[in-house]
């Protein structure tokens, strides 16, 4: 059986990587989540003094590139791939909403993409893979076999997120969380560098009504239906 790479894009929130790590776990393909990796570079901002709510020193940031160290390890309890930053496991630090109001402002400079990109592209030589992100089927894998665009709503993508972290113990408000989704689905399409967009030969998929389930039962047939090379 042939294997192929598939890219997965689209809005802040609307299940990409669920549906990402769902698929590669029924294909037995490697799960790689693009947007945690811009979110451990985000968290080493913060934690380092380079980006806060006072401002943004984006050549001190490009200048730390050299000693930020990413890599993907699975976890023995969960046995989900969680995000290491320079040996530390950082993958419950990085899902907060200040690391979320910070990641699109560090994801539009040209270095950081650059550097993270080539990361990705390194991971997907060998195919078998599943990778979600904002620019996965326009830059890191323009050849993907199988292309997908997720889309929803802006208010039930806000709910969706609003739950999620509500279920973390986050005080957070709808309002906020809202806020949050539409600024960054702005900076994310407006961006000079690798702008949110939907990749040529890509399947557009709204979501707004769709259970998981649903979901994953379409996204799994495109991929078999790839896989045997039927388009």
């Amino acid at each position: 059986m042939r294997k192929i790479t598939i890219a997965i894009d689209g809005f802040s929130s609307t299940g990409k990587s669920t549906v990402a790590k769902q698929l590669a776990d029924a294909l037995g393909y490697v799960y790689v989540d693009s947007g945690a990796m811009y979110r451990a570079v985000t968290l080493y901002a913060m934690e380092n003094g380079i980006i806060s709510e006072k401002g943004f020193d984006k050549e001190k940031l490009i200048a730390a590139l050299p000693s930020i160290h990413l890599r993907f390890e699975r976890n023995r309890d969960s046995q989900k791939a969680h995000i290491f930053l320079n040996g530390r496991d950082v993958e419950k630090d990085i899902r907060n909403l200040q690391v979320s109001d910070f990641v699109s402002p560090v994801a539009t400079i040209h270095e950081v993409r650059a550097k993270l990109v080539a990361q990705q592209q390194q991971m997907g030589l060998e195919k078998a893979v599943v990778m979600d992100g904002r620019d996965i089927g326009t830059v890191v894998f323009p050849d993907a076999e199988l292309k997908i665009f997720m889309n929803a709503s802006a208010q039930e993508r806000a709910k969706r997120r609003y739950q999620e972290l509500l279920q973390r113990g986050e005080d957070i408000t709808y309002e906020d969380v809202l806020k949050n989704l539409e600024e960054r689905d702005w900076v994310d399409s407006t961006r000079e560098d690798s702008p949110l967009r939907k990749a040529n030969g890509a399947i557009e998929i709204n979501n707004s009504e769709m259970g998981i389930k649903d979901q994953l039962n379409l996204v799994l047939q495109l991929a078999k239906d790839r896989i045997a090379g039927r388009s």
